[in-house]
Formats: structure tokens, C-alpha cells, sequence
């Protein structure tokens, strides 16, 4: 009997011995994931971060579309022939949205001169209260009210914001869903501006 229990208590320490070797294990491997994890999210956060996406390339006219501008006045993309246009489909509510409207206002400031026109089209919100955001930004490019998303239909893209260039032809040749920056638009837009 004492010599089955002696065994036994062998046995059981062995076993205990094994379980506290599988925990230190475990521990181990987890002490170099969790190193491992953090040094890739260290590097990763000292990487220059891109914002804004990459446009596709279009080939397509661009839609018959009239609107009424904040000012109470009807225009057409059509009165833009000639110019490269860039149309922004936006909404005050869209916090995106908001946050390019600099970065339009200063690239519009600076190719104004060779041609180039921004249409934000503000997807349905009252004129009053258009009309505020944009006097708030001093926005200087046009600004066209839809309240009923007829711009929206006539790009076939509902996802805010978004945004068409237009060459001086009438064709359009970029788009945009989400944010666009300033360095996207010098790579992507600056090019037609150059076409003539």
C-alpha cells in the first residue's frame, strides 16, 4: 500500500511540475506576442499617416444637371464647358465633408486662374443654413443647393462626400468617394488643369 502510495504521490507531483512548466510556457509565448504586437503598433504609429483616398479614372460625359446656387440663381454643369470642374457632393452634417471644404476652398484659391472651378453640392440641408456654413468657411467657389438629391442620382453614388472632375470637354475623368487632400488633388487634378 505504501509503495502504491508513494507512486501516487510521484505521480501527482510530476503532473504538477508539468502544469507549472505548460503555465510558464504559455506565459512566455505570451509575454512575446504581446512584445511583438507592441512593437508593430509602435512602428506603425511612427509611419506617416495617408488620409483622403485615391480616385478612379473615369470616361463618361458628364450628367445634364441644373441646379439653384445659394445665391437664388439657376446654373448648369453645361455653363462650366470649357473649364475643369470639380463637383463635391457634400452635406453640413457630414464631418468629412466639413473637413475637406479647407482644402477645396485652398486649392480652388490657387488654379482659379487657370480655369478651374469647384460645384459643392449640398445634399439637401435648407438654404439658410447652407448659406451660414458657407459664409462661416468663406467659401470661394460656387455653391448649389438639392434638396431633393438630384445630383446625388445623377453620379449614381449616394455615399457622401463625393466628387466628379470634369474635363474642359464635358467628360467626366476622376471621382471620388471620401475625403479628398491637397496632395491628392495636385497629383490627380493639377495634370488636366495643364491639358489646355
Amino acid at each position: 500500500m505504501s509503495n502504491r502510495s508513494e507512486r501516487r504521490k510521484q505521480f501527482q507531483k510530476q503532473r504538477q511540475r508539468q502544469t507549472i512548466w505548460k503555465v510558464l510556457i504559455g506565459l512566455g509565448v505570451l509575454a512575446l506576442l504581446v512584445f511583438v504586437v507592441s512593437s508593430l503598433m509602435e512602428t506603425a504609429s511612427n509611419l506617416p499617416q495617408a488620409r483622403g483616398v485615391i480616385p478612379a479614372e473615369v470616361n463618361r460625359p458628364a450628367p445634364e444637371l441644373t441646379l439653384e446656387n445659394v445665391a437664388g440663381g439657376s446654373e448648369s454643369l453645361a455653363d462650366y464647358r470649357g473649364q475643369v470642374v470639380l463637383v463635391n457632393n457634400w452635406a453640413t452634417w457630414c464631418p468629412p465633408c466639413k473637413a475637406e471644404m479647407p482644402t477645396l476652398a485652398e486649392y480652388y484659391n490657387a488654379h482659379a486662374a487657370q480655369g478651374f472651378m469647384i460645384i459643392a453640392v449640398e445634399a439637401g440641408e435648407p438654404r439658410e443654413q447652407v448659406q451660414a456654413f458657407v459664409n462661416q468657411l468663406k467659401l470661394p467657389f460656387t455653391v448649389w443647393l438639392d434638396p431633393n438629391g438630384a445630383a446625388l442620382e445623377a453620379f449614381n453614388n449616394a455615399s457622401l462626400p463625393n466628387s466628379y472632375v470634369i474635363d474642359r470637354s464635358g467628360t467626366i475623368r476622376l471621382m471620388w468617394t471620401g475625403e479628398i487632400t491637397k496632395e491628392a488633388l495636385e497629383k490627380y487634378v493639377t495634370p488636366l488643369l495643364d491639358e489646355g
